[in-house]
């Protein structure tokens, strides 16, 4: 569930990828920029080494604290796609360098600090607490965020390429949809950790 939850949340981001995946999609169409979408199962494998690798180094409450400063963050990134809804622009810029292929698209998520403070502060620390009550837990998370990461981002990709008023109106429904989402799982997820702290453990 989180990770469907959290994959959703990811694509519907306003960011450098997600913005160089809707130019792409203008410029070039939608069947040249689809395997564009694939570019995070090639950036995300070494940002997830890193930041798993970092967790699994620090005391078990550090866990419910990076639940808690995740959970802001979480809010923060809510205020930033609800502030974005609201000044939705349908005149959308397409002035990106041209650049083609998936590798190039991974580099831009490579080198975008939004990946590592997402997995850092929100999916890592759920992502290593299913993985130690269980393997199939850490899985499950990974493999329901990317599915519907992709899955969302496709969604995305083949709206762009609609470039008409109905395609813009829903992703800007969806942009705002996200923002509530993520309203609530920041919520939630400070609860939880202030629950656990408060609980002494």
């Amino acid at each position: 569930m989180w990770g469907v939850a959290y994959g959703f949340a990811a694509a519907m981001q306003p960011g450098p990828f997600q913005t160089y995946l809707i130019a792409q999609t203008l410029r070039n169409g939608w069947r040249r920029t689809l395997p564009v979408v694939l570019a995070p199962l090639l950036s995300d494998g070494p940002i997830i080494g890193l930041v798993l690798l970092v967790l699994s180094h620090l005391p078990s409450w550090w866990l419910q604290v990076l639940r808690f400063v995740g959970g802001a963050f979480v809010l923060y990134l809510a205020i930033g796609a609800l502030q974005a809804w609201r000044n939705f622009n349908t005149q959308r810029s397409t002035s990106l360098p041209h650049q083609h292929g998936v590798f190039r698209a991974a580099l831009v998520n490579l080198l975008n600090p939004g990946p590592y403070v997402y997995w850092s502060l929100v999916t890592g620390p759920l992502l290593l607490t299913g993985w130690q009550k269980a393997p199939s837990n850490g899985l499950s998370l990974l493999l329901g965020f990317y599915v519907t990461m992709l899955v969302t981002l496709v969604g995305i990709l083949l709206l762009c390429a609609g470039a008409g008023k109905f395609g813009t109106a829903i992703n800007r429904s969806l942009l705002g949809l996200s923002g509530l989402a993520l309203v609530g799982f920041g919520l939630y997820q400070i609860w939880s950790g202030v629950v656990v702290l408060w609980q002494g453990g």
